[in-house]
């Protein structure tokens, strides 16, 4: 009796570990005809030292400062690498090739040689989509980027796999699949411990709803939901061999969660069925990351007069839910209130310009609601909406604006504030994340910009930047590009990067 309990026990642990283990073979061995096939559809010829550097970005064609990052690494990888070819796992099935290479022109000025560039397009996106999982979230998203990691895998394994999106949870799938090493650029982790403290104070926000910040017994379930997710997030993160982060902030965050350990949770990790998770996937140990600020090309913006700028206060943003729009409308109308002259008086006169992308049916809708908040404040006739500009056209903006206007609490980074200073642009940002620590810093005791909290403080730091002297005015738009140019460049990024030992990792394979 015994020895049938046994048996049945090591079938149950074993049995689906064996199946993943020939399937995981049978994906390998195919990938020789895939990846032949891709340098045959390049017009490349096979050789030895060629590799391929598959880089996880779903969202790949949004315009944003993530993307950026992308076509930014790879834009440096065909200038100095020419026997790599870059694999872009891509959900943006409604756009081809060239498509997509056209768009990186126009928004990033950046050009792409086709001929060292794939795509593996994939079309299960939509379990990443937040509007999928109206509850738990974080959990039905990561499972989501996992079956689209199988997705990615199952088309093409590369040499080297790095994560540019923020989907750790697709490193088990990697790393059965594939057995490659990987790495992951973070601009923002998953979940932090910001998180969970803002669900400890029952404080709410954009991820903590009003009906779970109000009530202790809800508040104490998603604390321990937390506390599961946090558990599994670092254990995927751990599954990488070097971690990339684009702020201070994000450093901080991820090193605590490298670092993450939970006696309890160890333990019932290592009890049957969980117990299969550490069969099929591996730590490699990593604990810390290195910090490697996003490239900003600040070429052209450098190039603008910082004088004669017109009483615009602009917005650069993604329309996405944590960049916190409707604080903006807040502020500028609150901003109009106290100084009517802002809005009566033709000279004094300030428009509020909102420009960003618009990624999909959510985002769109999220403008329209926007639009609705501005006449709903009154400021209608004060407020633009400039959707999915082009790069001459944000250039333009960034040309004439006086001031930069940035909500989002705990922003990883923020490159459209680094544009902001670039161009001569003062920033108005709030009080946390990237901004705070790393970009709008005094420099050698003066300011480069200003921080906010509420839109009340963001009223008054705008009422501030837009009445400074000429002499105050010019000297800060001149400190903050310096600074700006000294710390960001694109040259700067590219020299983080490849201390990043990523080079290493794909010459051992």
């Amino acid at each position: 009796m015994i020895s049938v309990f046994l048996f049945l026990f090591a079938f149950t642990l074993l049995g689906p570990v064996s199946l993943f283990t020939y399937y995981a073979r049978r994906v390998r061995s195919e990938n020789l005809k895939k990846r032949s096939a891709v340098l045959s559809e390049l017009g490349l010829a096979k050789t030895d030292n060629t590799r391929l550097v598959g880089f996880f970005h779903p969202y790949c064609n949004a315009g944003g400062g993530g993307e950026r990052v992308l076509w930014t690494v790879i834009a440096a990888l065909q200038r100095t690498e020419p026997d790599i070819v870059s694999v872009v796992y891509s959900g943006d099935v409604d756009a081809s090739k060239q498509d997509i290479i056209n768009k990186i022109k126009a928004r990033f000025d950046i050009t792409l040689n086709p001929t060292t560039l794939h795509f593996v397009f994939l079309h299960s996106r939509w379990l990443v989509e937040g509007s999928t999982w109206p509850r738990f979230t974080l959990v039905g998203q990561s499972i989501g980027s996992m079956f689209l990691g199988w997705e990615a895998m199952s088309q093409l394994v590369p040499d080297l796999y790095i994560d540019t999106m923020g989907y750790a949870f697709t490193f088990h799938v990697v790393s059965l699949l594939g057995k490659i090493p990987m790495g992951a650029y973070v601009h923002y982790p998953t979940i932090s411990t910001d998180m969970l403290a803002r669900v400890r104070s029952r404080k709410q926000g954009h991820t903590n709803a009003d009906n779970i910040s109000s009530s202790s017994i809800l508040t104490w379930g998603k604390l321990l939901y937390y506390r599961i997710f946090m558990y599994y997030y670092a254990l995927s993160l751990r599954n990488a061999s070097f971690v990339m982060v684009n702020s201070s902030w994000t450093k901080n965050h991820v090193d605590s969660i490298l670092q993450y350990s939970d006696r309890f949770l160890d333990f019932v990790h290592y009890l049957p069925p969980l117990a299969l998770l550490c069969l099929v996937t591996h730590d490699a140990g990593i604990r810390n990351s290195q910090i490697v600020y996003p490239p900003c090309d600040t070429r052209e913006m450098t190039q603008f007069s910082v004088e004669g700028r017109e009483r615009i206060i602009l917005s650069l943003a993604q329309f996405r839910p944590e960049k916190d729009h409707a604080t903006q409308l807040h502020a500028f109308a609150r901003l109009l209130q106290e100084h009517p002259e802002f809005s009566n008086v033709r000279e004094k006169d300030v428009k509020l310009v909102l420009v960003g992308g618009s990624r999909n049916v959510e985002d769109a809708t999220r403008v329209e609601g926007l639009r609705s908040l501005a006449r709903d404040l009154g400021i209608e006739d004060h407020t633009q909406f400039i959707v999915n500009a082009s790069y001459p056209d944000m250039l333009q903006w960034l040309s004439r604006s006086s001031v930069g206007l940035s909500t989002m609490v705990d922003e990883h980074f923020g490159i459209n504030v680094v544009e902001f200073m670039a161009a001569g642009v003062i920033p108005v940002t709030h009080a946390s994340g990237g901004p705070l620590k790393d970009i709008v810093v005094p420099v050698d005791g003066k300011p480069t910009g200003f921080h906010a909290l509420t839109p009340e403080t963001f009223a008054t730091a705008l009422h501030t930047a837009l009445t400074l002297s000429i002499e105050e005015e010019l000297a800060l738009r001149r400190r903050a590009r310096a600074w700006a140019v000294l710390r960001f460049s694109e040259k700067e990024f590219e020299k983080g990067w490849n201390s990043s030992g990523w080079k290493d990792w794909l010459a051992n394979r």
